[in-house]
């Protein structure tokens, strides 16, 4: 059962360590910072009334808002969680350049500036300035600054770690944004996120032409059906010439750049995650629909590109930022048994800023603190992926097997692939990207006969699998594009009595064909050749119980979550309603899975 959105809101606000706390223990002040170039950035300050010793500051910059605004208004909460609310910290929110009140202009995912000079700025600047100003003018702080946000303020926290001030001595980036054509948020693989990257930008996305209070109006869409709403839409030029009108930049600019060319791979972040200072500690959830992608993207980077850095790793099961707001017990119908958020709060979040800012404990948190569904246990690892993980193959083979062994014949499974009638991506009704779909049974899916189905028989054994997936596809089709969509997914015992028969998904992504050779360059397909098309699919922890199948979907639309293929080599940008055709795929043999699996007793528990 879904719970009322009030009553989640509710839920939400009793982790908050309450109005009442706040006022009585802390005192709020409005300044507007300077930065180097002259503008000034808007900044709520929350400092302790207990002035028996120097206090550690907690800075969150954010593109949405530091409401309440006015010295006499304050929030109910503060902080990451509750522990760290009620543990006395000076709590600072920022409005970033050009949001809310503070000036300047906003630019979306700020391109860093590698090479700079005296007055130019980018968000590793303004976080070095806030930080140089916080230290220097507030009263009883101790000289140590950490930085967190989640989603976009997760950008501002890595962009404002590289090149950090001396003072600025942690940085928990959770579920950063970090590149939004090859994975995070709008896009996948070059292929959009249509509805996801259509009801952001129309509430986020309206200009804003001087300091003032921003407000997000949700778009009305007249009905609760994604999918007939978009499918109505048509091609994506409407979108602009039936709902925006213009009126959202980003999106009219997005819609100019459909390769990744230096419009998007300047606001990609992972190239300059070197050489950092702070201590990191990246937060991400297996199930975040939104940055997954870039909350591994910038512990591997920072990993390899800053290997003297202490660069900390946590995944839980988690929808997009589910680790700040609630118990984190469930998603969708799928229950992990283990108040997962709550363990995040009390034993690594708290813990970690702690230490590095208060001096307290000890710094025992390993290098990758990850929860593993299926069986539903937190594990610890020394490094991500473990280094106990071995490669595992499984060959899509005829009749819909999946094993092991693959066959050498020269077979293959086709279907007809139409953009008039294109696969769901859950079973219900959804004008939004649902969270829950990254768990959702895939029955509906499985049944379609341009769904091509492999899977395993019932396994003897358990079946863990760690880190990332990449499929190995030899496809052909009669056109000159197509989108293709792996799904990973646990097939439960069929005599279970209530969950018999369930095939959760774990694991699911997109690739634009035409991307295939590079993000940069499409290439058309050649109509009737086989060709390889190889890709990844985000990290998982997952393990498949004893009786449980491994089963792989294999398709070419996922709607309205991805934008439809046309199916033709074209800018599908500009594409017209002519343009999209109905053909027919191939998938040939050799094509196959590869995995990491894992020994149980690999890791401490």
């Amino acid at each position: 059962m879904r719970l009322p959105f009030l009553f989640v809101l509710a839920a939400y606000a009793l982790l908050g360590q309450g109005k009442e706390f706040i006022l009585e223990n802390y005192t709020k002040y409005e300044q507007r910072v300077p930065m180097r170039d002259g503008k000034r950035l808007f900044t709520s300050i929350y400092v302790p009334k207990d002035a028996s010793e120097k206090w550690p500051i907690l800075l969150n910059r954010t593109p949405y808002s530091v409401a309440p605004y006015g010295p006499d208004q304050y929030k109910s909460d503060l902080g990451p969680s509750t522990v760290l609310g009620k543990s006395k910290y000076i709590f600072v929110y920022q409005d970033v350049r050009g949001r809310n009140l503070s000036e300047g202009e906003f630019i979306n995912m700020t391109p860093h500036k590698a090479a700079k000079g005296p007055k130019d700025v980018d968000e590793s600047t303004d976080t070095y300035d806030t930080i140089e100003w916080l230290v220097k003018n507030l009263a009883g702080n101790n000289g140590k600054v950490c930085t967190y946000g989640i989603s976009y303020p997760g950008f501002y926290t890595a962009a404002g770690m590289i090149d950090a001030h001396p003072a600025h001595v942690c940085a928990s980036p959770q579920a950063p944004i970090t590149d939004w054509f090859a994975g995070d948020d709008f896009h996948r693989n070059g292929a959009l996120y249509l509805p996801h990257a259509f009801n952001f930008l129309y509430g986020f996305g309206k200009p804003r032409p001087e300091p003032v209070q921003q407000k997000r109006d949700p778009f009305a869409h007249g009905t609760p059906d994604g999918y007939q709403f978009f499918l109505k839409m048509g091609p994506l030029y409407n979108a602009n010439e039936k709902f925006y009108k213009n009126e959202i930049p980003f999106w009219t600019e997005m819609m100019k750049h459909d390769v990744y060319d230096e419009f998007w791979q300047s606001r990609n972040l992972r190239p300059h995650l070197k050489g950092i200072k702070p201590a990191v500690m990246t937060v991400g959830g297996w199930f975040d629909t939104e940055n997954l992608y870039g909350a591994l993207q910038v512990f591997k980077t920072v990993e390899k590109a800053s290997p003297s850095t202490r660069n900390l790793l946590v995944m839980g099961p988690w929808w997009h930022g589910q680790w700040a707001r609630d118990a984190g017990e469930a998603i969708g119908d799928v229950k992990f048994h283990a108040k997962t958020g709550e363990y995040y709060r009390e034993k690594i979040e708290a813990p970690f800023f702690e230490y590095h800012l208060k001096g307290k404990g000890k710094m025992e948190l390993p290098k990758a603190s990850v929860f593993e569904t299926g069986t539903n246990v937190w594990r610890q690892f020394s490094q991500w992926p473990p280094k106990e993980a071995r490669p595992l193959r499984l060959a899509f083979n005829p009749g819909g097997v999946l094993s092991a062994n693959g066959t050498r014949d020269a077979g293959f499974e086709e279907w007809i692939s139409d953009p008039a009638k294109p696969v769901p991506y859950i079973a219900g009704v959804a004008n939004r990207m649902t969270r829950e779909h990254m768990v959702d049974d895939q029955r509906f899916a499985s049944s379609r006969t341009d769904v091509v189905v492999y899977q395993t028989e019932p396994l003897e054994e358990d079946l863990t699998i760690a880190g990332p997936i990449k499929n190995e596809l030899i496809f052909s089709t009669d056109g000159t594009d197509a989108d293709l969509i792996v799904k990973l997914i646990d097939v439960y015992p069929d005599d279970l009595p209530e969950e018999g028969g369930y095939q959760q998904l774990v694991r699911g992504e997109v690739f634009r064909g035409k991307f295939r050779g590079s993000l940069a360059k499409p290439k058309a397909f050649v109509a009737g050749e086989p060709t390889k098309v190889e890709y990844e699919l985000n990290d998982v922890l997952h393990t498949f119980r004893r009786g449980h199948r491994v089963m792989v979907h294999v398709q070419s639309s996922w709607f309205p979550l991805v934008d439809r293929n046309p199916q033709k080599f074209v800018n599908i940008n500009e594409a017209r309603e002519g343009d999209f055709e109905k053909h027919r795929h191939r998938l040939h043999r050799g094509s196959g899975i590869q995995l990491l699996s894992l020994p149980s007793s690999s890791a401490q528990r």
